[in-house]
């Protein structure tokens, strides 16, 4: 088949969708098929180029960042050339968008229009939902040939916003195991960061903000200090992200803030890590923790955890305890429940035995239910189901 995706962002721009794609898409060209992903521009990079086999092509009509400090005000024309070019060079059978569900009516209902002229299928990822006005425009804007929901809960609330359940396929992400192993090499980390090195260190890999539960850790990790003086937080961001509504900022300089009343200075690492250096971080912590705020639609960076046998402290907010199962391969705790998952962290640093045993059950589930080439496979056929429509 030939793939068009749209999506946007894409590394060296960080987040779950834009790591999901560094990894789907080059598996599916192993396994024969021709695929392209038009997105934003990137300072420094080029605007066309391939990736591990996938054709590249980024653009400020994709820039999110961009677009929301400009408007969308007069970007049709442009638009629909960038667009014509795209499909006209890849002459894909089926286009696939992620997250093209919200930020822009314009932008699907532009694609779509040109899609419909040429028959060709627009597959939409839910990555997300969202509780607003835009959120249904855009939605319902275009009557997308099927929907891919990353969790069970992401559907369930597609079909609570008026989509038909039949024509959702609910596929979970997955996560390359040769990456994210148990055996991660971490010496570059920790000749980076010798801090590290010999502590108790808790890492909390989701971005860096309050939705995704950072001052809960902050608290956490306060709380438990006088037992583990040695604790070391590791609060993994970067700035290369989509930054919908410029609220990144402002929720650091609070965490900063908390770091200072709490003294905790010594105790807190606060750093922008590639996605080179996960693996290495995963490799050198003792528990992981996503203590969400918000709902989250998925969480992938629970599956690295479990591939790198490491247990993992979730929230029982959105679809994360669809993949972590309380006391089975992590704990799943109640929203801001500051308490809570401070006893859950010292229950993991007191007991390695129970950590190991955690881990490899995470390890064993992730090997069986989450390898790349499973999810790539169920993404490929929901292709071939609309296409034989």
């Amino acid at each position: 088949m030939k793939i068009a995706h749209f999506h946007w962002g894409f590394p060296p721009t960080i987040g779950g969708v834009e790591t999901h794609l560094s990894t789907v898409l080059p598996e599916m060209v192993k396994m024969g098929h021709k695929v392209g992903l038009l997105t934003n521009g990137y300072q420094g990079i080029p605007g066309r180029y391939v990736y591990k086999g996938v054709k590249i092509r980024r653009t400020p009509m994709m820039d999110l960042n961009w677009l929301y400090k400009r408007g969308f005000e007069g970007l049709q024309e442009e638009l629909q050339n960038v667009f014509t070019d795209f499909l006209d060079e890849m002459k894909p059978d089926v286009v696939h968008t992620h997250n093209m569900h919200y930020f822009s009516k314009l932008h699907i209902t532009t694609l779509y229009s040109i899609c419909e002229k040429r028959r060709i299928p627009v597959v939409l990822t839910a990555h997300n939902v969202w509780d607003d006005i835009m959120f249904l425009d855009v939605l319902h804007s275009v009557p997308w040939s099927h929907i891919i929901a990353v969790s069970h809960y992401i559907a369930n609330q597609l079909v609570s916003f008026g989509c038909n359940e039949n024509d959702i396929t609910v596929v979970h992400h997955g996560v390359d195991t040769g990456v994210f192993k148990p055996d991660a090499q971490c010496n570059e980390i920790l000749s980076e960061y010798p801090q590290l090195k010999g502590k108790p260190v808790v890492f909390h890999p989701a971005r860096t903000g309050v939705a995704k539960g950072s001052d809960v850790t902050i608290k956490a990790v306060n709380m438990i200090k006088e037992n583990f003086p040695d604790i070391m937080l590791v609060l993994a961001g970067t700035k290369n992200i989509i930054d919908w509504g410029e609220t990144q900022q402002r929720d650091i300089a609070y965490f900063v803030k908390l770091i200072e009343l709490f003294h905790l200075k010594e105790n807190v690492l606060v750093d922008s890590f590639t996605m080179e250096q996960m693996p290495q971080l995963y490799a050198v912590s003792s528990v992981v923790v996503y203590p969400s705020s918000a709902p989250e639609p998925f969480g992938l960076t629970l599956l690295e955890s479990m591939a790198s046998s490491k247990p993992i402290i979730v929230t029982e907010a959105g679809g994360m305890p669809e993949i972590i199962h309380d006391r089975i391969n992590g704990y799943v705790i109640r929203v801001r429940d500051v308490e809570m998952l401070a006893d859950r962290i010292s229950r993991l640093l007191q007991n390695k035995r129970l950590r190991d045993r955690l881990g490899k059950t995470g390890l064993n589930m992730v090997r069986q239910q989450y390898a790349i080439e499973d999810v790539t496979r169920n993404t490929l056929d929901v292709y071939s189901k609309v296409l034989s429509k």
